[in-house]
């Protein structure tokens, strides 16, 4: 009996029985927030999520805030060696509506889009003897490709994009300039940010704004959060 007793104290647990750590704690946390940015939760989901992973006592326990994320599955697959997909240089034929959900025009003057707001799949920017920037680093990625097509004459037309997303640029300028940074997130599920068009004595710009990750949400939803927190300690 007592050797009996012996064995099964020394054989190991489940990993989904190991106590958890704070840096799990925080990895989910970050997929949480991932799925925030990318509209998979809403704020009430994410903060109810939240408050549960950090009373979490087991690992396993983590993982039941995850399992109908994909990120959770990509970040299993990363571990595993799997690389993520290459991006192509356009979107595949019918992938992007042709219409475009929003339209920004600066003649003779300027026009900006930035701040927390929702990206649509499509936006068509014209600088026309004025100046356009549009600036994605706080926005709310809905879909994983975002078409962005730029026509500058006497104009610029500048993008900003958040770190961790992929960019491709297909375009030219005539007595102008197109430069647009080719940028590869090296996450499974980032967004893909396309950037088409023309400068014609002007300029069109896309590069990413550094410190700003898609990921980069807490901040909006900490008092929501808190408040649910406290609630909790309150019983």
């Amino acid at each position: 009996m007592d050797l009996q007793k012996s064995a099964a104290a020394r054989d190991p647990l489940p990993p989904d029985r190991l106590r958890a750590s704070d840096a799990d704690r925080d990895r989910i946390a970050d997929l949480l927030r991932d799925a925030l940015a990318e509209g998979r939760l809403t704020p009430d989901e994410h903060a109810e999520r939240v408050e549960g992973v950090l009373g979490a006592k087991t690992v396993g326990e983590l993982g039941v805030f995850v399992r109908d994320l994909p990120a959770a599955h990509a970040h299993a697959s990363g571990a595993a060696g799997v690389a993520p997909a290459p991006v192509p240089g356009r979107p595949a034929p019918g992938s992007i509506p042709v219409d475009a959900d929003d339209h920004v025009v600066a003649v003779f003057g300027g026009a900006t889009r930035k701040g927390r707001r929702r990206a649509g799949r499509r936006i068509h920017a014209y600088a026309i003897f004025g100046a356009v920037e549009i600036d994605l680093s706080e926005a709310l990625f809905e879909h994983r490709q975002v078409m962005i097509r730029a026509i500058s004459v006497f104009g610029s037309v500048e993008i900003r994009v958040p770190e961790n997303v992929s960019l491709r640029g297909s375009g030219g300028g005539v007595l102008g300039t197109f430069e647009v940074d080719t940028v590869d997130s090296g996450q499974i599920d980032a967004p893909v940010i396309y950037v088409e068009g023309m400068a014609v004595l002007g300029s069109i710009e896309a590069k990413p704004k550094r410190g700003k990750l898609v990921a980069d949400l807490l901040a909006q939803v900490s008092r929501k959060v808190e408040d649910r927190l406290r609630k909790h300690l309150d019983r």
